[in-house]
């Protein structure tokens, strides 16, 4: 083996690394829409999160990505430390399917069907299907399966340049003199643990060690220890992840560490020992290809059987390396390790932006309701609503604004620029709020009031108001099209109430039973009204135009497409439900 092979062995490396980073993005983007709602019907039911996350892991790849991603959760309050130690289990055991797909690698027959079935045959197909629709492809989705065909074409390229590197070592007798060393069970794991947290990449070592394998060098005595330390070295990634995360974050990695270093020291010492008293046949003999993945599949398996029933120990554990209780955080935002799963991110900025909406909801009723009845726990809360709100507004959206830059899907980025927005508003409701506030405690220091006449007109506008926020938020929050279709012919109905309650003011000053200062109080006080409509307008507007049957219109035109008569049933409705004298 010469410098060339040495080349030829890291160049093969490099595509390998590559071709399954762009494959995992790949599945990571297709998948992602659907991991934020299996994760969210999580259970304490250990089967379900085992099996969702060898699921997860499975369709994404990557178990360093699963496990980073849960990091990201824990730290951002959306899951519970002991959520994640099913899924991270069942992450371990997803993970050996790439072993086998590699092990593939290994076939030798004259047969056409096994040889199709060896990667480096089939997968120049993959990377001709591939080219093509990334090529041709309108869509981002095909675009994306695109990518998973090329990359996985790349990756089993540079598993392929990785076996030929080493073949020359099978007549090496350094090589064999070398391997001598590895009879130490406690330096395969070392080595297997050390290179991988480097690589940072399981299945990249684990490609390595199939290709030298099939120099028929490698024995199962020497294998085993290795692929235990690899399982060890990937935990290095979601340590790396959790530098900056809270408690609870840096607790996900511990989990996962505890996991693959008890299984390593209790599964390893019973082969040791078995060893030593049964003398094991397969001990010495050469491990192929399809050893490496058998080997790495039962150790995963069964560690994951012997620490199935000690869920509570790993997570005492945790607590104990980890030691302190998590401050309470007024806001549980998302945690930057998301980025990874943009998919994921976005769906999370949607549960913190229907968060947001709740907020400003309860502020613009509690605000309006302090027009009738002045409280100072009531003006309180309306100015908690707001600090609360503008601390939404300014992370989510420099959240959304950094995740835009991201290879989002096109969908995603849609929902991201309409989430932009959708905060505005929101926070703008929160803005107007504070100005009804305003208006009420002006009049509370003047020890001015409406006229009976005045107060039932200004009531009228308030349930109208509420009703008109109360299905704003719950259509944004259950993105409800038919609801949100149901806001235009309302919010028109508000801003005829406006116009009829300022000319009733005009006659009644006239008559002289209001007074200018009042008028004043009562101007700011429609305009601020009026302008919560116009916002709930806004956000009912992206409600219909987000929706696949009406994308392709305005939210004008949608009103059309429902019919004009069912628009002017509604409005005739609500005209009829908030009338007043004029």
């Amino acid at each position: 083996m010469d410098i060339f092979s040495v080349i030829l062995l890291l160049g093969g490396l490099a595509f390998f690394l590559y071709g399954m980073t762009v494959m995992s993005s790949g599945l990571e983007r297709l998948a992602g829409s659907k991991l934020e709602v299996l994760l969210k019907k999580m259970t304490s039911n250990k089967l379900n999160s085992l099996l969702l996350g060898a699921g997860i892991t499975i369709a994404i790849q990557s178990s360093s990505a699963m496990t980073v991603m849960l990091v990201g959760l824990v730290n951002s309050g959306i899951m519970e430390l002991g959520q994640t130690i099913g899924l991270i289990m069942g992450s371990n055991i997803g993970t050996t399917l790439t072993a086998w797909i590699l092990a593939m690698q290994g076939i030798d027959s004259e047969i056409v069907l096994l040889k199709l079935l060896k990667p480096e045959n089939f997968s120049l197909i993959f990377a001709l299907v591939g080219a093509i629709m990334i090529m041709v492809s309108k869509t981002k989705k095909r675009k994306d399966i695109g990518a998973i065909f090329v990359g996985f074409a790349i990756l089993m390229y540079g598993m392929k340049l990785m076996s030929d590197s080493v073949s020359p070592l099978a007549d090496m007798p350094e090589f064999s003199s070398m391997l001598t060393a590895f009879q130490n069970p406690l330096l395969g794991v070392l080595v297997g643990a050390v290179f991988t947290g480097i690589i940072q990449s399981s299945a990249a070592s684990i490609g390595i060690l199939l290709a030298l394998s099939l120099t028929g060098s490698i024995t199962f005595g020497m294998g085993i220890p290795i692929i235990m330390g690899q399982n060890i070295g990937t935990c290095v990634t979601a340590l790396l992840s959790s530098l900056g995360a809270n408690r609870n974050g840096k607790r996900v990695a511990v989990v996962h560490i505890s996991f693959n270093l008890i299984g390593t020291l209790v599964i390893l010492a019973l082969l040791l020992a078995g060893n030593a008293i049964f003398q094991f046949e397969f001990w010495n003999a050469p491990m192929q290809g399809w050893g490496v993945a058998f080997a790495h599949s039962t150790f995963n398996f069964a560690t994951t059987l012997l620490l199935l029933p000690g869920f509570k120990m790993l997570e005492k554990i945790a607590y104990y390396v980890v030691k302190g209780e998590e401050k309470e955080r007024e806001i549980a935002l998302i945690d930057e390790n998301l980025f990874n799963t943009p998919t994921l991110a976005v769906a999370e900025c949607v549960n913190l932006t229907v968060n947001m909406a709740y907020i400003a909801y309860s502020s613009a009723i509690t605000a309006s309701g302090l027009l009738k009845t002045y409280t100072d726990k009531g003006a309180a809360e309306v100015q908690e609503a707001e600090d609360q709100l503008d601390f939404y507004e300014d992370r989510i959206a420099s959240y959304l604004v950094r995740l835009s830059g991201r290879d989002l899907t096109d969908a995603d980025s849609r929902k991201a620029a309409e989430l932009l927005r959708d905060i505005g508003d929101f926070e703008r409701i929160g803005d107007h709020a504070v100005n009804i506030l305003e208006s009420a405690q002006e009049m509370q220091d003047k020890g001015v009031f409406f006229s009976p006449e005045g107060q039932v007109e200004v009531d009228v506008l308030s349930g109208a108001l509420e009703e008109v926020l109360n299905m704003t938020v719950n259509a944004f929050a259950t993105n409800n099209v038919d609801l949100a279709l149901r806001v235009e012919p309302l919010e028109e109905v508000v801003d005829e109430l406006v116009f009829a309650i300022r000319k009733n003011h005009i006659r009644r000053l006239q008559a002289g039973v209001c007074t200018i200062e009042l008028g004043f109080i009562l101007s700011d006080l429609l305009t601020n009204m009026e302008r919560i409509s116009d916002h709930c307008s806004n956000v009912a507007s992206a409600v219909v135009e987000s929706d696949s049957a009406f994308a392709p219109h305005s939210y004008a035109e949608n009103l059309k497409l429902t019919g004009r008569e069912a628009f002017e049933k509604e409005y005739n409705h609500f005209k009829e439900k908030y009338s007043i004298a004029k």
